[in-house]
């Protein structure tokens, strides 16, 4: 297996996800990854039932995975994907996407900390450590990790590499979650972060010739 690759629920609020799921697809012909899904709206839900409530770690933690998993079974119809709840599933559809549903895993092992700070990003991070890839592919509705928020600041610039443990220590809130780079400093991994919206860039990272994004090593 080549990458894994992390699709973020955020692009569920544009139709551009449609776009980036058809071109999954045809790359799927090409190069082999399996897909993580993120939590989206799912997960919001739990995010406000959370604050509402207050909800137990462990519990808003299991909840946010189940959104996972939802969010994984909506893609797959999206692009006629494989979907498996397995780790090490044998492709048994040659050019077909495979979306790994990860509750059933997560549950069993528990292997990351029951928090917020953990998010789809880290548990997408897990699954490359797993399978022994080097490379994972976070696809967000941004282009990259700024030096400051963009949507705050216009002179926010685009950082195209960071390291791991700069990340760590960067007191900095980001479109990653905060585990992320404890998790990446303990492996081999080289990490991008691209945009959704602009799907070719995807493939460009598979290839490892990514114009616009972030890598984090």
């Amino acid at each position: 297996m080549e990458a894994v690759i992390k699709v973020g629920g955020s692009l569920a609020k544009s139709l551009s996800l449609k776009k980036l799921c058809k071109v999954l697809e045809r790359i799927s012909k090409n190069h082999k990854y399996m897909i993580v899904p993120g939590g989206g709206e799912f997960a919001d839900v739990v995010r406000d039932l959370d604050k509402r409530f207050h909800i137990s770690a462990t519990i808003s933690h299991k909840m946010a995975i189940l959104a996972m998993d939802q969010y994984g079974l909506f893609l797959s119809d999206l692009m006629n994907a494989f979907v498996t709840s397995k780790l090490r599933e044998p492709r048994p559809f040659p050019k077909k996407p495979v979306i790994f549903l990860p509750s059933r895993h997560m549950f069993e092992k528990n292997p990351l900390p029951n928090s917020w700070d953990v998010t789809s990003d880290s548990i997408a991070t897990y699954v490359a450590c797993k399978l022994g890839v080097k490379k994972l592919i976070l696809i967000k509705d941004v282009d990259g990790i700024y030096s400051f928020d963009p949507k705050k600041n216009s002179n926010a610039k685009l950082i195209k590499k960071i390291s791991a443990k700069k990340l760590l220590v960067w007191n900095k809130k980001t479109c990653v979650d905060k585990f992320l780079p404890k998790i990446l400093l303990k492996s081999k991994i080289r990490c991008y972060i691209v945009n959704g919206k602009c799907p070719e860039r995807v493939e460009e990272a598979l290839e490892d010739r990514l114009s616009i994004g972030t890598i984090i090593d």
